[in-house]
């Protein structure tokens, strides 16, 4: 567990550091006052935790100040953190064991948010759970998705099914669909496309892959997860909202958070969409996608142990 959270505390350091530098060190031992206060709303504004957990956040603090001038800034960071468990409540995400086979995930998600490095990095995951897996490269709309979900297929030993640029997505899932269970995979993971010439282009593509999964099995896919681009902040939510209404989402991954100061998202994320939050992005190595864990996030942007 403890080094579980030495991983969040890591991936979040930029956040943590940029709260650290507008508070002036206020967690590290100072003690609060009007001016700290006044610091630690920009912080947490900056760092993009919205107008309404900010707020929540400065009154719990505020109060505890109020009862207790001489509050210590350690204090007032379990207080915050205290905020945000609560506010979190539901986040978490968690894979049941397959009772179908295959169990099918869907990765869904613009160009550039990091969807297709995910999907070979929660297959890695998957496989090192113990489960079996494949992985689709249906975004055949772009050469590179193709090409960089087999170079990590080959580099994490993952199969794959693939085809070749400009391919029909929906023919690549329904096979990889027939690879997985005729070879008795727990999981299949499809990578699709992230932009076409239009939304409602894009929008067509996903509803298709969807239909033609369904020829095999009507439940599939049974998990519908957007990859956001944590360092893209409250931006990202009217994207989510978007897929939400087109494919009905029931998942999130949030990728990229080590890269950025604005950790803070993923609460404004959760509180506007409550779709639960399974993994997110910590580094660039396979072993940095995580599950996300409330508590270890809560406590990791405000620097507590």
């Amino acid at each position: 567990m403890f080094s579980l959270f030495k991983k969040f505390k890591e991936g979040l350091t930029k956040t943590v550091a940029a709260i650290a530098a507008k508070t002036h060190g206020l967690f590290g031992g100072r003690k609060i006052d009007a001016a700290s206060l006044d610091e630690l709303e920009e912080a947490l504004y900056t760092a993009d935790f919205g107008v309404e957990t900010t707020t929540e956040i400065l009154e719990e603090i505020k109060t505890a100040y109020r009862k207790d001038p001489s509050l210590q800034g350690r204090q007032a960071a379990e207080i915050g953190a205290a905020v945000l468990k609560r506010v979190l409540a539901g986040a978490e995400g968690t894979l049941p064991a397959p009772t179908v086979k295959p169990v099918v995930i869907a990765m869904i998600g613009v160009n550039g948010s990091g969807k297709t490095t995910t999907t070979a990095k929660l297959a890695h995951k998957l496989k090192g759970d113990g489960q079996s897996v494949i992985v689709a490269a249906c975004d055949t709309f772009r050469a590179a998705a193709v090409e960089q979900l087999k170079s990590w297929a080959t580099r994490l030993d993952i199969e794959i099914v693939a085809s070749h640029t400009g391919a029909d997505s929906a023919a690549v899932a329904f096979d990889a669909w027939q690879a997985a269970k005729t070879r008795g995979h727990d999981w299949l993971i499809v990578d699709t496309a992230g932009r076409l010439h239009t939304k409602s282009n894009l929008m067509d593509e996903l509803a298709k892959i969807r239909r033609v999964l369904q020829k095999n099995d009507s439940t599939a896919p049974q998990h519908r997860w957007l990859v956001v681009d944590g360092s893209l902040g409250s931006n990202s939510i009217e994207q989510a909202k978007v897929f939400h209404q087109s494919f009905g989402l029931t998942g999130l991954v949030v990728t990229k958070l080590d890269g950025t100061s604005r950790g803070g998202a993923i609460v404004g994320i959760y509180r506007q969409l409550k779709i639960p939050i399974y993994f997110i992005g910590l580094g660039e190595q396979p072993d940095d996608l995580q599950p996300f864990s409330i508590e270890n996030y809560s406590r990791a942007v405000f620097g507590l142990e």
